[in-house]
């Protein structure tokens, strides 16, 4: 359960309703961080933008990847709206389920390329503020990507724990929108 509940809808500025329902009807209802992110429409805006910004064809990361990437990301920062969300969105960019469920244990599975293999392990030293992302991850990711690839994939690893951060903090719900075990074993092979 979230912390903070929703305000009354007539408290939302007149546009934020309009896309809580436009995303009610996309998913079913409008997403638990919608509500939260909608107490300060400007930064929410801002947000939507950005994220508008990332999604479009031109940017240098697929769909698949910043999908796979933000479902490992929002596992480490706890945030099980964001693992739904892109567990979602991850099953609809690929259309496997394996890679949505074994994420977690992604070094112990075939299931992922070089390139889902590298950017899994930069996203995780950018997550961990513990670590330092090493000069070897760097040429892991220089195998498969340009420099604006790099640079792209970072900026979406940022946002994303921006985004699983806040929602995590302040305890927002996942929707049901993919429905993968909790805590998937360790594939074989």
């Amino acid at each position: 359960m979230a912390f903070i509940q929703p305000k009354p809808l007539a408290d939302y500025p007149w546009y934020l309703r309009w896309f809580f329902r436009r995303q009610a009807r996309k998913y079913g209802k409008t997403l638990s961080p919608s509500w939260l992110w909608g107490r300060f429409p400007g930064h929410f805006g801002g947000m939507l933008l950005m994220l508008g910004l990332f999604q479009r064809k031109r940017f240098p990361v697929d769909t698949a990847l910043r999908s796979l990437v933000s479902a490992r990301v929002a596992q480490l920062n706890g945030c099980a709206f964001c693992v739904d969300l892109n567990a979602y969105n991850l099953l609809r960019a690929s259309g496997s389920a394996d890679k949505a469920a074994a994420v977690a244990h992604w070094r112990e599975s075939d299931l992922y390329s070089g390139l889902e293999r590298a950017a899994l392990d930069y996203a995780e030293a950018m997550t961990d503020t513990r670590r330092r992302v090493a000069p070897a991850q760097f040429d892991a990711l220089r195998r498969h990507l340009d420099e604006d690839g790099i640079v792209g994939l970072t900026a979406w690893i940022a946002f994303q724990n921006l985004s699983a951060k806040f929602n995590a903090a302040l305890g927002a719900e996942e929707n049901g929108l993919c429905q993968l075990p909790a805590s998937a074993p360790p594939p074989k092979g």
